[in-house]
Order: C-alpha cells, then sequence, then structure tokens
C-alpha cells in the first residue's frame, strides 16, 4: 500500500488547485480584463498546446464569457505572468469556444 500512495502523489500536477467549475481561480473569475506584467501577478500562466485547464479567447471587447480576455495596459480585472515552469494554471489560445476544456 505504501507503494500505491508514492504512486499517486507522482501523478499528482504540481498546479494542484483546480479551476472551479463556475470559471474561477481563487476566487477571481477568469475573464475580463486582463494585464501581462513581469512582478506581482495574481497568477503565473504557462501557454500550452494540450490538456489546458483554461482555453482563452482574446478579444477586443466585452469579456464577459469565461475564458474571454482582453488584455489591457491599466485597471486590469486580474494580472498574469507568463511562465515556462511552475505555473497556478495552464492556458491553450483559441479563436472560438474559450472557458473550460
Amino acid at each position: 500500500m505504501g507503494v500505491l500512495a508514492a504512486l499517486s502523489l507522482q501523478c499528482q500536477p504540481l498546479h494542484a488547485e483546480k479551476i472551479g467549475k463556475d470559471c474561477t481561480f481563487k476566487g477571481v473569475p477568469l475573464k475580463g480584463k486582463v494585464q501581462v506584467v513581469d512582478s506581482f501577478p495574481d497568477f503565473k500562466v504557462k501557454v500550452v498546446d494540450s490538456f489546458p485547464d483554461l482555453k482563452v479567447k482574446t478579444v477586443e471587447h466585452f469579456p464577459d464569457d469565461c475564458g474571454e480576455w482582453q488584455f489591457v495596459d491599466s485597471f486590469p480585472d486580474f494580472k498574469i505572468k507568463f511562465v515556462n515552469s511552475f505555473p497556478d494554471f495552464e492556458i491553450k489560445m483559441v479563436d472560438s469556444f474559450p472557458g473550460l476544456p
């Protein structure tokens, strides 16, 4: 049983906290105006091609639905930093059908 427990721990992703079914992460809705920063982000995000935690579509206006992000330089709803390792969650940029996979 000890070996089985050790194997199950190894299969856990590093970012064990999941995006909620209501499209929130740590209580923040993952839609709206987003600012990319180098320091003090709300979330660290990794862009992937497969098996994302969230599919993101860039929009110019009205980012009202899950996964719709409008990138801005000021007054964001939340801030992100793009990273290659140890992300809070992983995203895939899409042209249609944003949201939870």
